[in-house]
């Protein structure tokens, strides 16, 4: 071997280290909640300099979904709006490098927000096949429903695909209609093997869930109030029972992932929501909504309506509305739209701390190392060490906006800009 190729080859285990790697299958990460296992993530960087910058690359078109990682492969979508294309697009995670492109459809533009894009789910992976979620639009326009003024906007439907690695499409189907002045975003859970997106719009509002193999619908569940709401449900394993539990559309609900059945709802507190929900092993917790703003924690031992028994506490401290929090130990950290951090106590709902460490906040958070990356819009990076006072540990600027949500994986930070995708580990 040479010594060029012995450098190299050091500079790859450096970069990509084999210990307590994990992949980054889909939203939130392998747990759905924000956390990571690995170990060796950089406090520092520096895009000007190349400082702990492994690579980055621009990413064609506008999208707010997060990259995924499966081993060497990372999978991210966008929308071209010049030709009305909606892409998945795989890259090799460890150099950057396209392997293959392929538009799931194309077609008019829906209306969006104006912090919404077209490219907003997150896809998923099984390590078989990738799962991508959308909204297809003729175009034609109707009268917003639930919205404070008058105004027009398109209506559309879903479409959720499948592609093998090689970017092969499975499946394509169309599990029902969606309707919303905000637009689109509905990211693909995987459990056992179902394939479950969340159509809360406003309309006859569904949860649905799909055959990975062939996109056949397995389940179907109506939900009960027509409210646009975006949230990605969280699994786990309380009280006995495999609970699926997410909040939005006028209340939060634990289902039964395996047929939809109910395990329990709580009714309200508001009426939508954005932010998925977190589990630290006795309590689940919600902290989001509009139009009023809440921090919930819930008991997951309840059955059928639990709204008068199930919260252990609340708080309305906190105005969180898109990004999720995280939970460390016994911290509840909760990033606010404006800009703010809050922490709270969850054994009391006590807040411990609030401060201003960014300049607003669209990114969920995600945690490693005992640390929380708080990403603001304008790029910037600060990096928390939970605890009762706000410890600032570093902060680091990439140089352009961001709405997307950070992946970790193999040893790497994986940031979505809004021009560039960056892959951030320690050389």
């Amino acid at each position: 071997m040479t010594r060029q190729a012995i450098f190299v080859s050091l500079l790859v285990l450096t970069c990509f280290p084999p210990a307590r790697a994990e992949n980054w299958p889909g939203w939130r990460g392998p747990r759905g909640d924000g956390s990571s296992q690995e170990t060796t993530l950089p406090l520092e960087w520096d895009v000007a300099t190349g400082k702990n910058i492994v690579w980055k690359m621009p990413l064609p078109g506008e999208g707010h979904s997060s990259p995924i990682v499966w081993n060497e492969y990372l999978f991210v979508t966008s929308c071209l709006t010049e030709t009305g294309e909606r892409v998945l697009w795989c890259l090799n995670r460890e150099t950057g490098t396209q392997l293959w492109r392929r538009t799931v459809f194309d077609g008019p533009l829906e209306s969006i927000h104006a912090l919404n894009s077209r490219a907003s789910g997150t896809p998923a992976t099984d390590g078989k096949l990738i799962f991508v979620a959308f909204m297809r639009t003729d175009g034609k326009l109707i009268s917003a429903p639930n919205v404070s003024g008058e105004r027009d906007i398109t209506r559309g439907e879903m479409i959720v695909a499948a592609y093998d690695f090689q970017g092969n499409q499975r499946w394509l189907v169309r599990p029902g209609e969606f309707i919303s002045a905000h637009g689109f975003c509905s990211c693909p859970l995987l459990f056992e093997d179902l394939v479950i997106v969340n159509g809360d719009h406003d309309g006859d509002s569904y949860i649905v869930a799909l055959d990975q193999a062939t996109g056949s619908e397995r389940w179907r569940r109506k939900r009960d109030y027509g409210i646009r709401s975006y949230v990605t449900p969280l699994i786990r394993v309380a009280d006995g029972r495999t609970q699926m539990v997410f909040s939005g559309s006028k209340q939060i609900i634990s289902l039964d992932p395996r047929d939809g059945s109910l395990h329990w709802k709580f009714e309200g507190p508001t009426e939508q929501a954005v932010a998925s929900m977190v589990y630290d092993g006795r309590l689940f917790y919600m902290a989001c909504g509009f139009p009023d703003y809440f921090v919930v924690a819930l008991r997951p031992n309840g059955h059928g309506d639990v709204t008068d028994s199930s919260a252990a506490w609340t708080s309305t401290s906190a105005r969180c509305y898109v990004p999720s929090p995280v939970v460390v130990d016994h911290f509840l950290l909760v990033p606010d739209d404006r800009g703010t951090a809050n922490c709270f106590d969850t054994r009391t709902g006590e807040r411990l701390w609030l401060g201003r460490i960014g300049t607003g906040f669209s990114a969920s958070l995600v945690h490693a190392q005992g640390l929380v990356y708080f990403v603001a819009q304008d790029g910037r990076v600060t990096i928390v060490r939970p605890g009762p006072t706000l410890q600032m540990i570093a902060t680091n600027d990439l140089g352009e906006n961001v709405s997307a949500s950070p992946a970790i994986s193999h040893g790497c930070l994986f940031l979505r800009g809004e021009r560039t995708l960056f892959c951030i580990g320690q050389r």
